[in-house]
């Protein structure tokens, strides 16, 4: 595989910070969760670029390289779907399977609604949607407070956080989110607040995207339940279950391996394409 790559593009005035990996049309896109970076993803885009696909993985706005604003009313679930489609534009490229984690799933899930004929299938991992609500609450709630009303604590902590060797990538991408500026992360939090989750289920129901959903057990802001129900709302999707949220960071073979197969699919030739492996609701793993 090339040496990845690293790029930016200008929406709207700001930077967005990508890197791709492998060569090729088949594009995938991977996005990250929240107050996260891109970093997370570099060992799996380097796996599916192994198997002949351009994988790009992207910083949205107030996150990793990108650009960082303080303004809340820059952030929301919709804007980072309309962040996907630019990538995209930006690449020319006309189609893409997009995998999103966490806020990455719900974004991944609004660029589908934003416009569907751009992807080609998405891996929705572990979405946050209606079950969710009691769980990030109790987990962001004293977070957001803290980086809002605590900043010279936070700045501190960030301060300390950047004087820490490089540790192993797991390890490190969190420490990448306490080494940033609390003013931006407090502003990502607040516009996520106060806006959408994800397209209504309604609209998700609309859906005919093919779609990989992998969710596990044992989750409070990303319960197994809101996979599940996912998965009977949309009309061509899978439900993939992972052993915890660490599978596929710690032991990613078996999940790669799915994801694969899945985008394989997702790139048949449309005369010849049939529904994914699975489809309907099949619950695999």
């Amino acid at each position: 595989m090339p040496h990845p790559t690293e790029g930016k593009f200008t929406l709207e005035g700001h930077r967005l910070a990508y890197t791709t990996y492998g060569e090729g049309p088949r594009v995938m896109v991977l996005v990250h969760g929240m107050l996260l970076s891109q970093r997370m993803h570099a060992e799996l885009a380097g796996a599916l670029a192994d198997r002949g696909n351009r994988v790009v993985t992207l910083d949205l706005l107030g996150h990793g390289r990108s650009d960082r604003p303080t303004d809340m009313w820059r952030y929301s679930m919709t804007t980072f779907g309309a962040e996907i489609i630019a990538l995209l534009d930006h690449l020319e490229a006309d189609e893409a399977v997009v995998l999103g984690t966490s806020l990455g799933a719900n974004a991944a899930l609004e660029a589908a609604a934003l416009a569907p004929e751009r992807l080609r299938g998405m891996v929705i991992e572990m979405p946050v949607l209606d079950n969710a609500l009691i769980g990030c609450a109790v987990a962001f709630a004293p977070l957001l407070v803290a980086l809002t009303f605590g900043q010279p604590l936070m700045r501190a902590v960030s301060a300390g956080a950047r004087r820490v060797p490089q540790l192993p990538w797991q390890v490190d991408i969190v420490l990448d989110a306490l080494r940033q500026d609390p003013a931006p992360s407090a502003a990502v939090l607040q516009g996520l607040f106060f806006g959408r989750t994800a397209p209504h289920r309604s609209e998700r129901q609309k859906f005919e995207t093919p779609a990989l959903v992998i969710g596990h057990q044992h989750d409070m802001i990303h319960p197994f339940s809101d996979a599940g129900m996912l998965v009977s709302e949309l009309r061509n999707a899978r439900l993939l279950r992972a052993s915890s949220l660490l599978e596929l960071r710690l032991a990613p073979e078996r999940l790669t391996n799915e994801i694969a197969q899945f985008v394989d699919e997702c790139w048949r030739p449309r005369s010849a394409e049939r529904p994914p492996k699975g489809s309907r609701r099949r619950a695999a793993g």
